[in-house]
């Protein structure tokens, strides 16, 4: 089993378990991830990265990573496969020797 499939489906028997599949429609988990990265955006508020709580930056990562996969799940998304699409048409967007040590937008390259 892939590790993608694995960590899916323990949370698929997490949320099971507790009958929570009537609240993980597609909208309201694309909604917790938005909360979720909220909640991530705001160890780092008013203060310096290197002082951020490792330990709450894990927690509310996996949060996000958690939701995500549910919603890849939804969506019969194969997640290794649409992050490795993604890399690749990123690399299209932003050629090395265009992007390389610039943050320059794609449309500005």
């Amino acid at each position: 089993m892939k590790e993608s499939e694995e960590i899916i489906q323990a949370l698929l028997k997490f949320r099971n378990e507790r009958d929570w599949e009537q609240f993980h429609n597609p909208k309201d988990l694309a909604l917790a991830i938005s909360i979720e990265s909220a909640e991530l955006l705001e160890l780092f508020l008013w203060k310096k990265s290197e002082d951020a709580n490792p330990e709450k930056i894990k927690e509310e990562l996996a949060d996000i990573f958690s939701f995500a996969f549910l919603l890849a799940e939804k969506y019969g998304f194969d997640v290794k496969e649409i992050v490795l699409d993604k890399i690749k048409t990123n690399g299209e967007k932003y050629p090395v020797d265009k992007a390389k040590g610039t943050s320059k937008k794609y449309d500005e390259l």
